[in-house]
């Protein structure tokens, strides 16, 4: 009976860590709207072309290959994406 117990409580706690890390919880990539438009220097209404080129500015400039660093790449992809996943879900 112990070892079933166990077993079930540890497929809840994986359970759990899969759903956040789903949502870009666990990972830290998961960020606010207002914080993804600041970083790209983006105003509440841009479109999704001009959420991407903000990102390739700003990726050319912190990208790992140009002197910059993995986690701000990180960050910058990760800004994109939610404001694209904001634009989707409005639409």
């Amino acid at each position: 009976m112990g070892f079933i117990l166990k077993l079930i409580i540890a497929l809840v706690i994986a359970g759990m860590l899969y759903s956040l890390w789903r949502r870009g919880i666990v990972s830290g990539t998961r960020m606010r709207s207002s914080e993804a438009r600041e970083l790209l220097n983006l105003h509440v209404g841009a479109t999704a072309d001009e959420v991407r080129a903000a990102h390739r500015r700003m990726i050319a400039r912190v990208h790992p290959d140009a002197g910059g660093s993995a986690g701000l790449a990180t960050r910058v992809n990760a800004a994109r994406d939610t404001l694209l996943a904001e634009l989707k879900r409005r639409s």
